[in-house]
């Protein structure tokens, strides 16, 4: 038995308001079709959710999606899918464009239902209804389920209860199922646990995963082929495509990833404006680095043209307004025929920088303290002075959070800033310094940094 698992397509995705991005998902799920599933004559295909990328779509990515399907349809060849939470009906309607798919005969649209008691259950496919929650095709038993959102981790216990009556003792049994996985995401978002992933194991021989878009695989037995093109330029780095599953008749699984098709190729450059004279220099120093780095297209290739991302970094030493964004992206796109160019500005005007080039593993209570010198130091009156005001600062927090008496910390202040006055009167007195910082000045600046800490907690 051999099958395709795909999943997270984004048909009608369109990024960077680009006619052309919506062309780059139908050419990646078109090749995939045409370079994968037709020569290996697979026996059915998997799509693990989000086949659209959302859930009104136009036209042309119907349009697209029922070219693939036409193929596989005429090929012979089954297409399984389950809804993501791209692709799902609206909560004011009881019909989605995967339904429709269904219907129509493209797809079989795997869904649970719900009991006389409510509860969930799992019902065999419905030729004549082109409904059901499972279906059984050569020697596999697919089982679909629903988009479970953060509510995912609860619903395991229910799925598997389900799964017992539903799976089949003597068959290859699938679980297609749209979730993300702990461990595999780069978001603080809840994902489930690989643990109460696993409690699904004794029921299920393949769980065919979909909606983190990057390929992983868990023990040999559960496995998210990612994204079939990056929907945006963060994933580029990402490994994607598709997995082809081999079973043999002892249910060992050989599956072989999947990513020779059809992408778009994707960059990202950046450049340290830190040192920069003016806006001038950090024009030639992006074009440098363009000559030097950036990947060119000759319009020969048969390969599309790149996307370039090039991030600005670093302390910027004038106004940002100065910078030539526009010219720099346009340069950039002539120099490499990208198809298109961003420019992002990420630097920081140097008067703004807080805690530059320090260590983001150094302990809270440095950073905090750097933080606040480095928001004193931007005014030359008290520069000298900041290490010893910072402290008087924090230690003030430290008092206001522990509930002490506001004339308690108030007296503190005084205290302080009385002893740190007259020290400064007196090395004004003996430089000649006119311009020593008063008691209301320091307080005034005391009260901005106090405000500034305290709401970054």
């Amino acid at each position: 038995m051999k099958f395709l698992h795909v999943a997270d397509i984004h048909l009608g995705c369109r990024r960077y308001n680009l006619e052309e991005r919506t062309k780059d998902f139908f050419r990646a799920w078109y090749d995939v079709i045409t370079s994968h599933a037709i020569p290996n004559k697979i026996d059915f295909m998997l799509i693990a959710g989000d086949f659209f990328d959302r859930r009104n779509i136009d036209p042309q990515a119907m349009n697209h999606a029922i070219a693939g399907l036409e193929i596989l349809k005429e090929a012979g060849i089954p297409v399984v899918a389950i809804e993501g939470n791209h692709d799902q009906r609206d909560a004011i309607s009881d019909h989605s464009w995967m339904r429709s798919l269904s219907g129509w005969g493209f797809i079989k649209l795997l869904e649970p239902t719900r009991d006389e008691e409510g509860h969930l259950a799992l019902v065999p496919w419905d030729e004549e209804e082109r409904t059901g929650s499972y279906i059984d095709i050569k020697d596999a038993r697919i089982i679909g389920s629903h988009w479970y959102g953060a509510s995912a981790t609860a619903a395991i216990p229910i799925l598997a209860d389900a799964l017992r009556n539903a799976r089949s003792e003597g068959r290859f049994n699938i679980l297609m199922l749209h979730t993300d996985v702990e461990g595999q995401t780069n978001r603080p978002i809840p994902a489930v646990p690989v643990a109460k992933l696993k409690e699904l194991k004794e029921l299920i021989g393949y769980v065919a995963l979909g909606h983190t878009h990057k390929r992983f695989d868990l023990d040999g037995w559960a496995f998210n082929p990612g994204s079939l093109e990056p929907t945006s330029i963060d994933e580029y780095k990402e490994e994607r495509g598709a997995f082809l599953v081999e079973v043999d008749d002892e249910h060992n699984i050989k599956a072989e990833h999947i990513s020779e098709y059809v992408q778009r190729p994707f960059q990202r450059l950046s450049f340290d404006v830190s040192g920069a004279e003016d806006a001038e220099t950090v024009y030639s120093g992006v074009m440098e680095m363009i000559e030097r780095e950036a990947r060119k297209h000759d319009a020969n290739d048969e390969q599309p043209a790149p996307i370039i991302e090039i991030n600005l970094r670093g302390q910027l030493g004038f106004k940002n307004s100065l910078l030539p964004i526009n010219r720099m992206r346009d340069e950039a796109r002539e120099k490499t025929n990208a198809l298109h160019v961003m420019v992002r500005n990420q630097s920081v005007p140097v008067e703004y920088a807080v805690a530059a080039g320090m260590d983001a593993q150094a302990p809270r209570h440095e950073r905090e303290r750097r933080i606040i010198e480095d928001l004193i130091a931007r005014d030359n009156r008290y520069k000298h002075r900041a290490h010893e005001i910072a402290e008087l600062v924090i230690e003030a927090k430290r008092q206001a959070l522990s509930n002490e008496q506001p004339d308690k910390i108030l007296e503190l202040i005084a205290q302080k800033i009385q002893h740190s006055d007259a020290k400064e009167k007196a090395s004004a007195a003996a430089t000649g310094n006119e311009h020593a910082p008063t008691a209301a000045a320091l307080n005034a600046l005391e009260r901005n940094a106090l405000t500034t800490v305290t709401s970054d907690q």
